[in-house]
């Protein structure tokens, strides 16, 4: 009789070589569990296979291939993926069998139904079951912060094939794709920058030690720091354009349009100049200064700019009439729907 080997993806556990009643056995307790055995080409969804959900008989053993991409404990899943649009972007990810990818609350676009979505305590980096209940809070309580939710979605290919989810920005901008070991393992990011990634990929914290920096560098204190080496999904205001900076080299960036940069990059703040130029320049009275070695990345447009001239421009907020709506003005926005009560 031949034994299977069964492979839980969420916490890398691997059960055999068990008889077809212990086998069957566990695929009941846990049908998301990866099963394999003498004469199949790969592991495959044990939900999936006639022998483990009915009574049958089997043929003899062998040593079981390497389990999935993905199976590797403090390594993330190696998910594939695509970035779709211009301005108004949202990837793609591509999931293989017992893959996984998290992501923010309020992110998901769509799904394919074989793909089972569970929320989380923290940021998922133990894939949902491994890790201690101190490990979990610990993750969940850097989440919060950094203005993020104690939770986090995680969306599991649980059937055969292919499937893919998609996740959307929460504004306009630029969706990064970035590979964390090409980039030394850490990224350092604005607070609220980080969109989906690959299961295993940790979300935590990074202090800014100098005060003036937290005070005056757009960022506060607090800012998001992404860890591992899979795939993750950072989302930007606008534009976004990447610097390599050499050893001592210096950018000087407004506040507001640091997106993420390299460990090795240190952030500081300066003043804009001369009194004049702090009051009447239009530029606020510090910069944020990148200093190398490392790469950085700016956006256009940060959110923060967009909601001030937005608000400015709303009439609660005492903003004027551009000339937008009707000829008849306000009591022809109101027949027309524009204004509301």
């Amino acid at each position: 009789m031949n034994p299977w080997y069964l492979h839980n993806p969420a916490d890398n556990r691997r059960l055999g070589p068990l008889d077809d009643e212990a086998a069957r056995a566990e695929a009941a307790r846990n049908p998301a569990l990866l099963a394999w055995r003498e004469g199949m080409g790969d592991w495959l969804p044990a939900r999936n296979i006639a022998e483990l959900t009915a009574e049958a008989g089997g043929s003899a053993g062998g040593t079981p291939p390497p389990v999935p991409r993905n199976a590797g404990r403090g390594r993330a899943d190696e998910i594939d993926f695509r970035i779709v649009g211009q301005e108004m972007q949202f990837v793609e990810v591509e999931l293989d069998p017992g893959e996984s990818a998290i992501a923010e609350a309020g992110a998901l676009m769509f799904k394919d139904a074989a793909v089972q979505m569970d929320t989380i305590f923290g940021d998922g980096s133990h894939g949902g079951q491994g890790g201690g209940f101190m490990d979990k809070l610990l993750s969940a309580g850097k989440r919060v912060i950094t203005g993020e939710s104690l939770f986090t979605t995680m969306f599991t290919h649980t059937g055969s094939g292919k499937a893919r989810v998609a996740f959307a920005a929460p504004y306009p901008g630029t969706v990064l794709a970035m590979k964390l070991d090409e980039h030394g393992g850490r990224l350092i990011c604005q607070k609220d920058s980080f969109l989906a990634g690959a299961r295993g990929v940790t979300v935590g914290v990074h202090f800014q030690r100098k005060i003036l920096t937290g005070l005056f560098g757009g960022e506060g204190f607090i800012m998001q720091k992404l860890e591992g080496d899979g795939w993750v999904f950072v989302h930007a205001g606008g534009c976004v354009i990447e610097r390599d900076l050499a050893a001592g080299e210096r950018i000087d960036v407004d506040t507001g349009c640091v997106v993420a940069y390299h460990a090795g990059v240190g952030m500081d703040v300066r003043p804009v100049g001369g009194i004049k130029s702090m009051f009447f320049g239009g530029e606020g009275v510090f910069l944020a200064t990148l200093t190398g070695p490392g790469k950085v990345w700016l956006q256009s447009l940060p959110f923060s700019r967009l909601a001030g001239r937005m608000l400015a421009a709303a009439p609660q907020g005492g903003g004027q009439n551009r000339g937008e709506g009707s000829v008849l003005g306000g009591l022809g926005r109101l027949l027309d729907g524009d204004n509301r009560f």
